[in-house]
């Protein structure tokens, strides 16, 4: 056969055995895998990407009669049911059985899990076909990230049974995951609202099912019910007022956790110290997309610790030294508030103490500070009064070059 000249024609040829499948959930998963080489591909807005090319393939398939032409147009046409031309899309005399069963599945149940620290969190829908040539009841899964903001991985296979059924043993088995039943309205909001921002991803996340399933995904997605945007407050997505991170810090201070770090008795020489660190752990909660001041975990105290503080903040060495234990302090009264399991609330202690020398290096280093950071940190050293307009200009204009050097 000659090579394809475009690439309706190379997708058609990567369908030619469609009709052969054993079911329409078969076939709409082999759709949903031509379909991921287009959202691979995109650079931006991936979800579009593809439903362009669903219009573009109806558009230039539209005479084709082979059973297999006919055939794909349907799975695809049931897979995006939003694309241009899906209207006009009809079976073909040799569809196969199963074909009427396309897209026509209902929901038989909802669940979510994850971990009690809350960095990421699996919804699992179950779905059945209205007819049994259809094929089998399938599951679908998809994993949010909150640290990262996104639906880092989505999943479509079966049998659903066991499926749901590993999931929860593994739940059982692990002290540190939760297993729940599942609103199918919020489940639909939630990994909707995360899916937007992975599909304008510059790059994918590496591994998974993302791009092969993605648009079976949003097939299944789109069979659950919607619900009006749920009222966020503190913990919720938006950005603390005053009031209210006086109110936090108020009460970790009077908590048997900054007790227990010696923080609640800090002399007015290290007060300052004090809460400075403690506005950098609320600063680097609200740069999360699901912002959340009492969710931390190993995870997110080394991304604060190891990362962020480096990059955002200018310490002294008071701040440097306060920092850990003030960040240690925080996460134990944090996990208490949230009633975390005691085991919980330990592994985040023990990891932080250990990332403590690391931090102490990246201090005295600055490896990872920003150019922004790095000359901050540079006009102190050199005890220029960043409130002095005077002297800050004669700084910048007397290390110009070093800093043209720096951000070069």
């Amino acid at each position: 056969m000659a090579t394809p000249q475009t690439p309706y024609e190379a997708v058609l040829h990567a369908a030619r055995d469609v009709t052969r499948l054993d079911c329409a959930l078969d076939a709409e998963i082999l759709g949903a895998a031509l379909l991921g080489s287009v959202y691979a591909v995109a650079e931006t807005d991936r979800d579009t990407a593809v439903r362009e090319f669903v219009t573009g393939f109806l558009a230039a398939t539209s005479r084709r009669r082979s059973a297999a032409a006919t055939t794909i147009r349907a799975v695809f046409a049931a897979l995006v049911p939003d694309a241009q031309g899906v209207g006009r899309v009809r079976p073909g005399a040799q569809a196969p059985a199963w074909s009427g069963q396309l897209g026509r599945v209902h929901l038989t149940g909802t669940w979510a899990y994850g971990d009690v620290y809350g960095d990421q969190t699996s919804y699992l829908a179950t779905f059945a076909y209205d007819e049994a040539e259809g094929g089998p009841e399938h599951a679908m899964v998809a994993l949010v990230d909150h640290n990262i903001g996104i639906t880092k991985d989505v999943f479509v296979g079966g049998p659903a049974g066991r499926i749901l059924d590993q999931v929860r043993e593994m739940c059982t088995a692990d002290d540190l995951t939760w297993f729940r039943t599942e609103d199918p309205a919020r489940m639909h909001g939630e990994v909707t609202r995360h899916l937007a921002v992975t599909d304008d991803l510059g790059e994918l996340p590496a591994g998974g099912s993302l791009a092969t399933d993605r648009a079976l995904v949003g097939a299944r997605l789109a069979m659950l019910p919607t619900a009006p945007a749920e009222t966020t407050g503190v913990g919720a997505g938006e950005p603390l007022t005053g009031d209210e991170r006086t109110r936090l810090i108020r009460g970790f201070l009077g908590s048997p956790e900054a007790a227990r770090f010696d923080l609640d008795t800090v002399d007015d020489p290290g007060l300052a110290s004090l809460h400075f660190c403690l506005g950098l752990l609320l600063d680097h909660a609200e740069s999360f997309p699901d912002a959340d001041p009492m969710r931390w975990s190993p995870t997110v105290a080394e991304l604060f610790l190891l990362d962020w503080v480096h990059r955002r903040a200018v310490l002294d060495m008071d701040d440097a030294a306060m920092l850990p234990r003030v960040l240690r302090g925080w996460a134990a009264y944090a996990a208490r508030q949230r009633g975390l399991p005691e085991a919980a609330a330990r592994r985040t202690d023990e990891v932080i103490e250990a990332m403590v020398p690391e931090f102490a290096r990246l201090y005295s280093t600055g490896e990872r500070r920003s150019p922004a950071t790095a000359a901050v940190a540079q006009l102190m050293a050199d005890g220029v009064d960043p409130d002095d307009p005077a002297a800050l200009d004669a700084w910048i204009e007397a290390n110009r070059h070093r800093l043209t050097d720096d951000n070069a």
